[in-house]
């Protein structure tokens, strides 16, 4: 099964969700995207998988978000692209393809809807909270 990750190490929900694919007994294609970024084609693909617009996919949060004046509505889609392009920063993280779909990975746990095992055992976030118990069940939150 080909799984591939758009992956920033420095991200505890990126982190967490690649631990879950490991736990599922995948090892994922890891791309750090900040190194590695998507050419716009690929990038207009995955937006396209995960049913969403580019304005959708844009991190705010750590980003030159604010500064570069993105809340405005007058950039379009296309403009949204550049901006993502010359600052792969803005791509929301981490968005994982498997033959089962292609998501925005956040929570991390979202990715289990798309693992081909999703039965991983229990496991808890780095940060200590248990997303599958001893039990084997996913914790609603």
């Amino acid at each position: 099964m080909s799984i591939t990750i758009y992956h920033n190490p420095a991200c505890g929900t990126s982190r967490n969700t690649l631990a879950i694919i490991r736990q599922s007994g995948e090892e994922p294609e890891v791309v750090e995207y900040l190194k590695t970024p998507p050419s716009r084609e690929k990038l207009v693909e995955l937006i396209a998988a995960m049913a969403m617009t580019p304005r959708q996919l844009l991190r705010e949060k750590g980003t030159p978000y604010a500064e570069l004046d993105l809340a405005n509505p007058k950039w379009s889609d296309d403009d949204i692209l550049d901006f993502m392009l010359a600052h792969p920063i803005l791509i929301n993280r981490p968005i994982v393809v498997t033959p089962k779909g292609t998501i925005l990975a956040r929570p991390s746990e979202a990715v289990l809807d798309i693992l081909p095992n999703p039965d991983i055992g229990p496991f808890a976030k780095e940060d200590g909270e248990v997303v599958i118990g001893a039990d084997g069940k996913r914790v609603v939150r």
